[in-house]
C-alpha cells in the first residue's frame, strides 16, 4: 500500500506559512514566563499576585477561543489568522503605554488582549495543519509544524536571558545573594521601575512588528479553501453534542488543560526553583533555555518515532518519563533538584499536539473548528494552576520541606492523569 505524504505538494507552501506561525506565539509564550519573577520583585508584589500575569495570558484564551471558532466557522481559517494577528499586534503595542505609567494592571490587560488574538491564531492554525493532507497521519504532521513552536520559545527564552532580565537594575545582589532593591528609597525605586519597564516593554514592541509584517504577507497569500473550514451549516448545538458524546475527545479536553497547567507551572517557576538555590534571574533562565532545548529535541525525535509507534502509546511512556523527572525535583534538593526539573521539558515535548491530534481524529469534519477551540480553550489550566502553585512557594516551608520543591507535586499529578488518558486512548483504539 502507497504511503500518504505528510504534507501534498499543492499545500506545501500554506503549511510552511502556517507552521512560521507555530513560532510566533512560542515566543509571547516563554518571554512572558520569566516576567513573573522580575515583576515580582519590580512591583514588590507576592508570588502569587506577580502570578497574575499567566491568569492574565491564559485567560484571553478562555475568554476568545468559542468566539474564534464560532467566527472561523462563519468565514475561514485565514481571516482567523489575520484577526489573531492584529489582535497580537494591538496587545504587543499597549505596552508603551503600560510601561509610561507603572501599573502591573495595564501589563495585565495588554497580556490579556494579545492572548485573544493568541486565541484567534491556535483556534485557526492547528485544524488547518490538520487538514493539509490524509488524514492518517494528521497527529504526525502537527507535531511536525509544532516543532518550530520551540523554536520561538527558545527565542523568547533568549531575549529574556540575554537581554531583558541582565538588564534589570531591580534584581542586583548583594554579597550574600539577597536582592537589594526592597531596601532603597522610593525615589530610587521609582528610577528603577522607570528604567527596568521599559526593558521589559521594548521585545513586547519588536515582536508586534514582525507580526505587523507576518499580516500583510499573509493578507496577501492565496490560501486554500479546505473541507471543514467552511461548517457553518451545521448547528452549533448539534456539533456540541457530538462532541460531548465522544469520550477520547472530551476527555482529551481535560488531559490538555492538565498539559498545559503542567507546562506553564514547570516553565514559570524553575527561575523560583533556581532562586532557592541562590541563582540570579538571569543565570535560571538559561536552564529555562535549556529545558526549551530538550523540548524541541524531544517534539522532533517523538515525530519521528511516531512513524512505528502509536502516539496514544508514545504519549503514556514520555507520561512516565515526566511524572519520574517531576518526583525528582520533588524530592531531591540541591542542583540534582534542578536538573531533573531541566529534564521534564524532554517529556513534554509531544504532548500538546499529541493530545490535540488525538482528541480531534474521529471528530467529524464540520465539528473541527468548534473542537479545536475547546482544546485551544484547556489552555485555561495555564490561568488556573500557577496562581495556586505561587501560593504554595509563598509559604516557604511545607512540613519541613522547601515550599518550592513541594509545589511541583502540582504538575505530578497532572502528568499521572496524561499517562492515564495515554494508555486508555490507546486501549479504545484497540478494542
Amino acid at each position: 500500500m502507497e504511503k500518504k505524504r505528510l504534507v501534498e505538494k499543492k499545500y506545501l507552501f500554506t503549511f510552511i506559512l502556517i507552521t512560521s506561525l507555530f513560532a510566533l506565539w512560542g515566543f509571547a509564550n516563554d518571554i512572558t514566563n520569566p516576567m513573573v519573577a522580575a515583576f515580582q520583585t519590580l512591583m514588590e508584589i507576592s508570588a502569587a499576585k506577580a502570578s497574575m500575569v499567566q491568569f492574565a495570558f491564559y485567560g484571553g484564551y478562555a475568554t476568545m477561543a468559542v468566539p474564534a471558532a464560532l467566527f472561523i466557522r462563519k468565514y475561514s481559517y485565514k481571516v482567523g489568522v489575520l484577526i489573531g494577528l492584529g489582535l497580537y499586534a494591538v496587545g504587543a503595542f499597549l505596552f508603551i503605554p503600560a510601561a509610561q505609567f507603572q501599573e502591573f494592571t495595564f501589563f495585565c490587560v495588554s497580556l490579556y488582549i494579545l492572548t485573544f488574538g493568541l486565541a484567534f491564531l491556535e483556534t485557526s492554525a492547528n485544524p488547518f495543519i490538520l487538514s493539509l493532507g490524509d488524514k492518517s497521519n494528521s497527529t504526525r504532521r502537527l507535531n511536525l509544524a509544532q516543532a518550530f513552536n520551540p523554536v520561538g520559545s527558545l527565542s523568547g527564552m533568549a531575549v529574556a536571558s540575554f537581554i531583558v532580565l541582565p538588564n534589570l537594575i531591580s534584581d542586583k545582589r548583594d554579597a550574600t545573594g539577597q536582592i537589594i532593591f526592597g531596601s532603597l528609597s522610593e525615589a530610587e525605586k521609582n528610577n528603577i521601575r522607570l528604567h527596568d519597564l521599559a526593558v521589559i516593554r521594548d521585545p513586547y514592541v519588536a515582536i508586534g512588528l514582525v507580526v505587523l509584517v507576518m499580516f500583510v504577507i499573509i493578507a496577501l497569500t492565496k490560501m486554500p479553501s479546505l473541507k471543514g473550514e467552511q461548517d457553518g451549516k451545521t448547528s452549533a448545538r448539534t456539533t456540541l453534542s457530538r462532541l460531548w458524546h465522544n469520550k477520547i475527545y472530551r476527555n482529551g479536553v481535560l488531559a490538555q488543560v492538565l498539559y498545559v497547567a503542567a507546562q506553564i507551572m514547570v516553565w514559570t517557576f524553575i527561575i523560583q526553583y533556581a532562586d532557592h538555590l541562590g541563582i540570579d534571574k538571569a543565570t535560571a533562565q538559561r536552564y529555562n533555555i535549556l529545558a526549551m532545548s530538550l523540548s524541541l529535541t524531544g517534539r522532533f525525535l517523538g515525530t519521528f518515532i511516531m512513524r512505528w509507534v502509536n502516539q496514544r502509546r508514545l504519549l503514556a511512556f514520555f507520561g512516565v518519563g515526566a511524572s519520574i523527572c517531576t518526583f525528582g525535583a520533588i524530592c531531591i534538593e540541591g542542583m540534582m533538584g534542578l536538573y531533573s526539573l531541566v529534564c521534564i521539558s524532554f517529556f513534554m515535548s509531544i504532548m500538546f499536539p499529541s493530545i490535540y491530534g488525538i482528541a480531534l481524529e474521529n471528530v467529524q469534519s464540520e465539528d473541527t473548528s468548534l473542537g479545536a477551540a475547546f482544546l485551544v480553550m484547556a489552555i485555561v489550566g495555564g490561568a488556573l494552576m500557577p496562581p495556586l502553585q505561587g501560593h504554595f512557594i509563598d509559604q516557604q516551608v511545607i512540613f519541613g520541606w522547601p515550599a518550592v520543591n513541594v509545589s511541583f507535586c502540582l504538575p505530578f499529578f497532572c502528568f499521572l492523569l496524561i499517562t492515564i488518558y495515554g494508555f486508555w486512548s490507546f486501549k479504545l483504539k484497540n478494542r
